[in-house]
């Protein structure tokens, strides 16, 4: 089997990244497995020793992405002919759908975010066309692949949930996470505080971490020796930045770059409390990477809460934009050990028992794929 996937993840081209090791491991299902990302200028095309190849689009501005991809696609279809083809994103079905037009070739359709929330859907104009793109591309897609219950249960409610659809995660290796030795401690990194909350997101609108400062805010007025650490990047760092000056909180918060992934796990396993604030999220990886690590975790309602970490028993789970919830769950594991220590192990309960063995997992991968050829009668 031939997979031509189409992507908008550059950190496919980062050395040692999650996403670009998935890929790898995904190669080694495939016959071959051809990559287009949309990209800026920048980025050189690779082939592993896998067969996995990269290419990207290095578009001069976005409005060329869909040119280029559809392009490089087409020359890469060219030499390997019959493919099945998989859009994990809005903006990337655009170039999915005119090959299949064109080809007839099968449409595997990933839905990695939330897009039937009211909160995605208005969030932007730009989350507004993908919404629609969205509803596009499902309904001439051979089979479509979602990573949480949230979102099928999204499809049955708008009722899109007449073609092949499967639930399959995001795969998280916890085993690994579990077995990561602590190589930077956030205690001692940060002596000063007796309590440290960690937030490690792109930062992005999406992820509203405004309202987790504003909710620590009020928490330092009680607690003064207490730290939120935030990792990750974004075009919200800036205003991120912003926020905490103007709440007077550059003692209490410290903003760091995204790290390697052992660092990260690093700061799970030695933090007092692990925060998501998302308005909405497809499946929430970081949930089960905190998990894994026993960080006790306070979460809005999205991705796989609800799903797969219960409120009271393996997380502490509040309704998105409900500031009063959040910081009184944050107050309740600051002042409740056992609540931490419940949490903690119930996290790490729930995590094993979502999380499917790698050798399943990687079959039911390519089953997905499997069911786009037998819905294309033309291939």
């Amino acid at each position: 089997m031939r997979v031509l996937m189409l992507s908008t993840d550059s950190r496919i081209f980062e050395e040692g990244s999650a996403v670009r090791g998935r890929m790898v491991e995904y190669g080694k299902l495939f016959n071959t497995f051809s990559i287009i990302v949309y990209t800026k200028p920048g980025f050189k095309e690779e082939l592993l020793s896998s067969g996995v190849h990269f290419y990207p689009t290095n578009s001069k501005n976005i409005f060329f992405y869909f040119w280029s991809a559809y392009r490089v696609s087409r020359k890469i279809i060219k030499v390997y002919g019959d493919t099945v083809i998989t859009s994990q994103d809005a903006m990337t079905s655009i170039v999915a759908l005119a090959l299949k037009s064109q080809f007839s070739f099968p449409l595997q359709v990933q839905i990695h975010t939330d897009f039937a929330s009211q909160f995605f859907k208005y969030e932007s104009l730009n989350n507004f066309i993908r919404h629609y793109l969205y509803r596009l591309s499902i309904r001439y897609a051979d089979c479509v692949r979602v990573v949480s219950k949230r979102i099928y249960d999204s499809l049955v409610k708008c009722q899109m949930s007449n073609v092949k659809c499967s639930v399959l995660p995001i795969y998280v290796d916890v085993e690994k996470i579990r077995n990561t030795p602590i190589t930077a401690d956030l205690h001692k990194k940060y002596p000063q505080f007796d309590f440290i909350i960690l937030v490690a997101s792109r930062l992005t609108r999406e992820k509203n971490i405004p309202l987790a400062i504003r909710v620590f805010h009020g928490m330092v007025r009680q607690y003064s020796k207490t730290g939120l650490v935030i990792v990750g990047e974004g075009r919200e760092k800036r205003k991120i930045e912003s926020e905490i000056k103007n709440y007077e909180l550059g003692e209490n918060i410290f903003v760091e770059n995204w790290m390697s992934e052992e660092k990260l796990i690093s700061y799970y396993k030695t933090a007092d409390a692990y925060l998501l604030t998302s308005n909405y999220e497809g499946y929430s990886r970081s949930l089960i990477e905190a998990a894994a690590s026993g960080c006790p975790i306070v979460t809005t309602d999205v991705g796989i809460a609800g799903e797969v970490f219960r409120d009271d028993q393996s997380a502490l789970v509040c309704m998105p934009g409900d500031s009063a919830c959040i910081e009184n769950a944050l107050l309740r594991l600051r002042s409740e050990k056992d609540l931490s220590q419940k949490l903690s192990q119930g996290a790490k309960t729930a995590a094993l028992a979502h999380v499917l063995p790698k050798d399943i997992y990687m079959r039911e991968f390519r089953t997905s794929f499997t069911q786009c050829l037998s819905s294309n009668p033309k291939k």
